[in-house]
């Protein structure tokens, strides 16, 4: 990969937290790092630069990392609504975790951040990018993970398989 070439924007509260990220992108050669402390601060950022990769935190004020993927997923003047975003928490619940996957995230790292951690997300994004989705109240990646090669019918998700669109049941 050429990490020289991406552009990549860290938005993050704490300042410490993002010397840390910037160290460890420097010692993989990425060269455009471009940092915020807000989510706000962050789109107009993007607005004037076009970013790669997102690497937000999840918990700041006033504008939290869930707030700010909403935003740029799904606000009529956002900068890149399909900017991959990888979402840094020390917060690593599956509901936590949930809540970042429906509000668009690509990615999670669990905090203590590793440069090995930073690096398999941000080649996850780029080497295996989602196919992105829009339904009546969700646009970003395509949130199924898990393939089911032996699966064969026409129907994805589990109720689907009892009830196929337009059917009519016996109950």
């Amino acid at each position: 990969m050429r990490f020289d070439l991406l552009k990549i924007l860290l938005v993050d509260d704490n300042p410490h937290m993002r010397v840390l990220l910037t160290q460890i992108l420097r010692a993989i050669d990425v060269r455009h790092i471009h940092e915020a402390s807000d989510g706000a601060e962050a789109l107009q950022i993007m607005r004037a630069t076009n970013i790669d990769i997102v690497i937000t935190d999840l918990t700041m004020q006033p504008l939290d990392g869930i707030d700010f993927v909403r935003l740029l997923r799904n606000s009529p003047d956002s900068p890149n609504q399909m900017a991959p975003v990888i979402m840094v928490t020390g917060h690593s619940t599956l509901r936590r975790i949930a809540e970042c996957r429906d509000a668009g995230v690509n990615e999670v790292l669990a905090k203590p951040v590793t440069a090995r951690g930073v690096l398999s997300r941000i080649a996850e994004v780029i080497e295996n990018p989602r196919a992105f989705v829009r339904t009546a109240d969700y646009f970003g990646p395509d949130r199924r993970r898990r393939a089911e090669p032996g699966y064969q019918g026409p129907y994805r998700r589990s109720g689907d398989r009892l009830a196929p669109p337009g059917s009519v049941t016996s109950e």
